[in-house]
């Protein structure tokens, strides 16, 4: 008897069952692939995420096929070519190792006509994946043991830039650079393995106190609208004095920054050309806006209207004291729109640290996405 049940578990085993509990299951499927997709009605851009479940690979090859037109205009994070309806994407140089259970996220551009529905066919290094679900079922249970793993990454449906930094090591590679236009010092920027929002990894700022300890990771930004989403952590509250964690190159006022950071312990932004501020530094106005707490992970959103509009939300909540509506409004936007006519063109996007003499703080960064669509939490 022990037999013969030993060889029907193999062939269930072999035709993708295995023996559970004395009932048959339906194994795992070798990858699994997330793709998310963000439309308007002549193009797209695409997060892919793939998730391998079998033997570790240090490179891969990830095919489909589209069934319309949809054409591939550009890509980030992997290298994706296209023949006809069929579309290769290869690892970048920095995320081609895949462990068992890891996973890794790219996207890619493309136009398209008619309809625009999700391929089907997605195989992993020419294994097909999604094409089965994992399923247990035991009859009796003797222990229990739990796993606890970090929360995944949220999508990063819109985005032209989406990076969780797990395909990175030392310091941050490309699409990203690290330094700073003007000076820099004793601050560093370094990969974590120790702290990760998703994953395994984040981006470590050790932000040092002073003029001359700026530091950054950027990227390049296409300009016009632009949306952003990013997950921050820090261990210091904002100081009174001024400090910046995030800059945004602003091709329409002489290349001036359009700065985010902090300002009497709250939240501001500060326009670099003119210094204004968002809020007003009023108690009024810095009642309006929020600290960065610290010690947890904050999701911070923000946009940046060409029409001279901008919008910021902590975790998914609107922050009154630091928006721009065209309306002035005192103690929030009038000081920002006492200066007429100011049409934003955001070309970079940089995370670090600057501190203007007092403050020092370590910030990490972790699942960031920038682009032309709204970015979710």
């Amino acid at each position: 008897m022990r037999a013969a049940l030993a060889a029907i578990a193999a062939l269930l085993t072999t035709a993708g069952l295995v023996v559970l509990g004395g009932q048959a299951v339906r194994a795992a499927p070798a990858c699994a692939v997330d793709y998310v997709p963000n439309q308007w009605s002549t193009g797209f851009t695409a997060n892919v995420k793939v998730a391998n479940h079998a033997a570790p690979v240090s490179t891969w090859t990830l095919t489909w096929t589209f069934a319309g037109n949809q054409a591939v205009t550009s890509a980030w994070n992997s290298t994706v070519t296209q023949t006809g309806n069929k579309v290769t994407a290869r690892n970048a140089q920095w995320n081609g190792a895949l462990g068992t259970g890891a996973s890794t996220q790219f996207g890619f551009q493309a136009t398209y006509s008619g309809t625009n529905p999700t391929p089907t066919d997605f195989a992993l290094n020419g294994v097909r994946c999604n094409d089965a679900t994992t399923t247990t079922t035991t009859t009796t249970t003797t222990t229990t043991t739990t796993t606890t793993t970090s929360s995944p990454p949220p999508t990063c449906s819109g985005a032209v830039v989406c990076d969780d930094f797990e395909g990175h090591a030392g310091t941050p590679g490309a699409p990203w650079t690290v330094g700073a236009a003007n000076c820099t010092g004793q601050s560093t920027v370094t990969i974590d393995s120790t702290v990760a929002h998703g994953g395994s990894k984040s981006v470590r700022v050790d932000g040092k106190a002073g003029y001359c300890n700026h530091i950054f990771l950027g990227t390049a930004l296409p300009g016009g609208n632009t949306h952003g989403r990013f997950y921050v952590r820090h261990t210091t509250p904002l100081p009174a004095a001024h400090v910046t964690f995030m800059a945004l190159k602003d091709t329409a006022d002489n290349g001036k920054d359009l700065r985010m950071g902090g300002q009497n312990q709250a939240l501001q932004w500060n326009r670099e050309s003119d210094d204004a501020t968002l809020p007003a530094q009023s108690p009024q106005g810095v009642a309006l806006s929020k600290p960065l707490p610290t010690g947890t992970w904050t999701c911070v959103q923000f946009t940046v209207d060409p029409t001279g509009k901008l919008r910021t939300a902590l975790d998914g909540q609107d922050v009154t004291g630091l928006q721009v509506d065209g309306t002035p409004t005192p103690d929030v936007d009038q000081q920002w729109l006492a200066r007429a006519g100011w049409r934003p063109n955001v070309v970079d996007v940089r995370l670090g640290w600057e501190s203007y003499g007092d403050g020092a703080d370590t910030l990490w960064f972790d699942d960031v996405a920038f682009g032309p669509q709204p970015i979710a939490c």
